[in-house]
């Protein structure tokens, strides 16, 4: 949308876009047991890029990328489950496997969803179907009792009847990669504001866009009139607090082996425009 209504071009901004999804029909995401953390160990090959804010935390601690401080953004997720399912409640979920990307967002906010309701325990997780478009689609043809969705496929999964048992939603880190002009980041969130600023004003002339990320094969069955605003940026920084209290969570609840997390310095770990 910030393209369309040239705000990209408004800041002057020399820019490509990289988008893997629907050009790749969602092979992309069909990753196993593969997930967010892994893609950023092998290197990105945008600039700016983001992930769950555990992912990005950890990923900036060992060196693979830089966290950028400046803004994250608040994805709406939840655990859906089909709409015959005997699954009423989240203290329904006990050991019933969850479809989850690996050190993916929907990995740790599952966990931290259902934590009151269950021993640590009873939270089954099931990586296998990959990332989210992948593990959509597998929970559609019934490959899955239950699955962590956001974004899009949240209220896709909402429009075709699914029912939602509870809600998982997440922060969002945005990663800095190579030696972008830190000029040229300034003028790519001054026109995400913008952006954002019109989506927040008026959501419903904007949900055609999701078809962009969507897989050609699902569109004739999305009807984005119905679709809320999604992940929402928030122009607000992400604290030293927030960092050190994300880290010693990932850590306390072992998502990574022990000692491989990475130094855990914020100062090290972070990139933020005020510095430039």
């Amino acid at each position: 949308m910030a393209e369309e209504k040239g705000y990209f071009h408004a800041e002057s901004l020399d820019y490509e876009f990289k988008e893997f999804i629907r050009s790749t029909d969602g092979a992309h995401h069909v990753t196993g047991s593969s997930g967010a953390f892994q893609s950023i160990e092998k290197g990105r090959e945008s600039n700016i890029t983001c992930a769950c804010h555990w992912t990005v935390n950890v990923a900036a601690s060992r060196g693979h990328t830089k966290l950028f401080v400046d803004a994250y953004s608040v994805a709406p997720s939840g655990v859906f489950v089909r709409a015959d399912s005997p699954i009423r409640s989240p203290a329904n979920l006990a050991n019933v496997p969850i479809s989850v990307g690996f050190q993916s967002g929907s990995h740790y906010a599952t966990i931290q969803a259902l934590e009151p309701y269950m021993a640590s325990e009873q939270i089954k997780l099931s990586f296998g179907e990959g990332m989210l478009f992948s593990r959509m689609e597998a929970f559609f043809e019934g490959k899955a009792h239950a699955a962590t969705l956001f974004g899009g496929p949240y209220y896709f999964a909402e429009q075709l009847g699914y029912r939602k048992i509870i809600d998982t939603t997440f922060m969002i880190g945005a990663m800095i990669n190579g030696d972008p002009d830190m000029e040229d980041v300034r003028k790519y969130f001054q026109a995400l504001r913008r952006a954002q600023r019109d989506i927040d004003l008026r959501p419903e002339l904007y949900t055609h866009y999701y078809k962009m990320e969507f897989p050609e094969r699902f569109h004739a069955a999305m009807d984005t009139r119905c679709w809320g605003p999604g992940e929402r940026i928030v122009f607000e920084p992400y604290s030293r607090d927030v960092f050190e209290q994300s880290f010693d969570w990932i850590a306390r609840h072992e998502i990574f082996e022990s000692g491989s997390m990475g130094s855990g310095n914020y100062e090290q770990a972070m990139v933020s425009l005020s510095a430039h």
